[in-house]
């Protein structure tokens, strides 16, 4: 693995697209390699789940390398992903479901909203598939998040995509029952955090999720919801820390843990998808918010420090 990205390129950039597909390892395989084949690349970290049958790909490099990866991949993900089949606990729209663009070292939100642009009208005219853009780069108010471009989900896509008000940003205003639609995106980090109860109590997970979430009075800027991972028979509070430096890690672990207690239930571990930069643990310790054995390489440090600054 390359961790001197920035000793090659003036600015880091980091690309996590999410993939529908969570199972199949030969597919997830021939994806990782289609990011690693891509000359200037690090994946970081692929984190694949099979009750959300959702793949998560973290890679980074300068930015001509992570379009050109981010590219590679979204024809990859077209040949090989069919949402015919998908069924999965996550909401999502299409096969390469969201692709956002994150500024690291030395880039700035304009150079990545640029480049979410150019990359999501290329996979629009490559592949004639509809593609909405999110976060900085929105074309229209509130589009913060995919959340709102996800409403009605993969199966609602044929009625959005007929209604005037359905037009996507780029792209046919078409239903491919196989690829579905891309969510592409420019926005800051965003932390992707779960946290196992040690029980199977899925419907105690969904009212610690509600005394998270900012929506229903928890945590700002926290997105949360209560899940049962069938496969495994327990429940998850899943989570997105969508500003870490409002909300860091030990605040949600902590909160799940006291609302868990209180409901008579316990904490089993928790679960970082993709990367997280070190201030999000706020002066904690990885092991003390439930990550057990953490690797470097899962710091965003490791490659380039968000906003641009030089890491300590």
């Amino acid at each position: 693995m390359n961790v001197a990205i920035r000793q090659a390129s003036a600015s880091v950039v980091e690309c996590v697209p999410n993939v529908s597909e969570g199972r199949d390892r030969r597919v997830l395989d021939a994806l990782a390699a289609t990011v690693r084949d891509t000359p200037g690349l690090t994946l970081a970290d692929v984190h694949a789940d099979p009750d959300h049958h959702r793949a998560v790909f973290t890679f980074l490099g300068a930015p001509a390398a992570v379009e050109a990866g981010a590219l590679a991949l979204a024809e990859r993900v077209g040949a090989l992903v069919d949402m015919r089949r998908h069924r999965g606990l996550h909401p999502r729209v299409g096969a390469l479901d969201v692709l956002p663009f994150v500024p690291l070292a030395g880039a700035s939100m304009a150079e990545v909203v640029a480049l979410a642009r150019r990359a999501g009208r290329a996979i629009a005219l490559a592949h004639a598939l509809p593609v909405w853009f999110y976060g900085a780069a929105a074309t229209r108010p509130g589009r913060e998040t995919p959340r709102p471009l996800r409403r009605g989900g993969y199966e609602g896509l044929p009625a959005r995509l007929a209604a005037p008000e359905g037009a996507p940003d780029e792209g046919p205003a078409r239903f491919d029952p196989r690829a579905g639609a891309v969510l592409v995106g420019a926005r800051d980090v965003l932390i992707a955090f779960n946290v196992w109860l040690a029980s199977a109590d899925v419907e105690t997970a969904r009212d610690i999720a509600r005394a998270v979430r900012e929506s229903s009075g928890g945590l700002p800027r926290v997105q949360a919801m209560g899940i049962l991972l069938g496969s495994r028979g327990v429940a998850q509070v899943s989570m997105n820390l969508l500003d870490y430096r409002r909300t860091p890690i030990p605040a949600v672990f902590d909160r799940v843990v006291e609302e868990a207690r209180r409901r008579g239930l316990a904490v089993a571990h928790s679960e970082l998808v993709g990367l997280a930069p070190r201030a999000a643990f706020a002066g904690r310790s990885p092991e003390s918010v439930g990550l057990a054995d953490l690797a470097p390489a899962r710091l965003l440090d490791t490659y380039g420090s968000p906003g641009g600054a030089t890491p300590r």
